[in-house]
């Protein structure tokens, strides 16, 4: 697949319609998501039904994120050789799939197979839908793949908050009711990938030059391990609040779980923010810039959490989710500059290792949870943003400078 030079052949007239498919990503972006945080914006509902440990929690979470950590490189990689316009349809529709069977789970191990069922969703979602919002920047690519991605972290903002309001008080039937959201994603993503189609139509016929690689094969395999390393820090840091910050919140302080639902949300808003900024930024002052701030910034924010009182660990989660969010698309787009022709693959990758460091995350803090205490693994996932300073090894791309 050749990515530069397709860009660059975009007509001016086709920039409107490449906005609306950019656009209607990021809604379809949205309504997936939701239905992804659903999952751990029931924890608590979850584990007070069938008296769940935070181990088997954690497990919940690895469930869903392992299916996708190791399927969507894998669909990345296939796509990149042969693109599929409705595999996004497809993929929508598993998820809606482990939707409905997470709303009638009675037992922990259908619980588990209802949460892989919207990772296999989220696998064949994640990388075909980055490679399109690639091919309809007009060569943003920062602003796009912020765009698309600012929509999945608005859905997980809302899940939380819809759990609230929703499955708390209706129970976990209810969950069902956001099939309609499956539903909408699926007409839409229908949509989006007949355009798909029809632009890939389009490339066969146009010859193209080879877009070259900014760096050696060599220093471009050694960057994507540095990036993979700065993903754990972000993502393993995050599960520790997607997943147990309601529970820390009502053990800590005692508050009520929609109070904690709510806190939550705010968290997860500023996470939406964050994410929308770090890609246009990226586009101005380079993505390598934005990878320093966003990731070893955060660090005396998330040094002085687990020693706040609920008021400043409120606030303090704000910036943490502002700063940190803003690393993944400038991540991402570095990353599919280092492998211009493997954009599907990279996508891929770096979705399904961001899943599968969550999910191991998740177990692993849920397992320290249970051997000391929740409030402890907020002490021990504090001083992962040092493993920032890594980004000082990355090399300086032509087009990231």
């Amino acid at each position: 697949m050749v990515v530069g030079t397709e860009e660059q052949q975009t007509a001016p007239a086709a920039a409107t319609t490449a906005l609306t498919v950019i656009v209607a990503l990021s809604v379809s972006h949205l309504l997936n998501d939701t239905i992804q945080s659903l999952i751990s914006a029931v924890y608590p509902v979850l584990k007070e039904s069938y008296a769940l440990t935070y181990t088997q929690i954690g497990l919940i979470t690895l469930a869903f994120q392992l299916t996708a950590s190791l399927l969507q490189p894998l669909v990345g990689l296939y796509t990149d050789r042969r693109p599929l316009p409705f595999s996004l349809t497809l993929g929508m529709s598993v998820t809606l799939g482990g939707l409905l069977l997470l709303s009638v789970a009675n037992t922990f191990p259908l619980i588990l197979l209802a949460a892989a069922l919207v990772g296999v969703g989220s696998a064949v979602f994640h990388p075909e839908a980055s490679r399109v919002a690639r091919l309809a920047s007009g060569g943003r690519h920062g602003f796009a793949q912020s765009l698309f991605q600012v929509g999945g972290n608005a859905g997980s903002a809302a899940g939380p908050l819809l759990a609230a309001f929703v499955v708390v008080p209706w129970g976990q039937g209810s969950i069902a009711w956001f099939s309609v959201a499956a539903v909408a994603a699926m007409v839409i993503l229908f949509r989006v990938g007949r355009w798909y189609r029809a632009h890939l139509a389009a490339r066969v016929m146009k010859k193209s030059r080879p877009t070259l690689p900014p760096v050696s094969a060599g220093k471009a395999a050694f960057a994507i391990g540095v990036l993979l390393c700065l993903i754990f820090s972000k993502y393993f840091y995050l599960a520790s609040l997607s997943s147990y910050y309601t529970l820390y919140l009502i053990e800590t302080f005692d508050v009520s779980v929609q109070g904690a639902q709510v806190r939550l949300f705010v968290f997860l808003g500023a996470v939406a923010a964050g994410t929308f900024l770090g890609g246009p930024v990226g586009d101005r002052v380079g993505f390598k810039a934005v990878i320093w701030g966003s990731i070893l910034g955060v660090l005396p924010f998330t040094l002085i959490l687990p020693y706040s009182n609920l008021f400043w660990t409120t606030v303090l989660t704000v910036p943490i989710g502002l700063i940190l969010a803003s690393a993944f698309s400038a991540i991402m787009v570095y990353a599919q500059e280092l492998l211009p022709s493997r954009v599907g693959m990279v996508a891929g990758l770096f979705f399904g290792f961001a899943f599968g460091m969550g999910g191991l995350g998740a177990a692993v803090l849920g397992w320290l949870a249970d051997q000391t205490s929740i409030g402890y693994v907020y002490k021990v996932c504090s001083c992962l943003p040092l493993i920032g300073l890594l980004t000082a090894l990355l090399p300086n791309l032509r087009s990231s400078r």
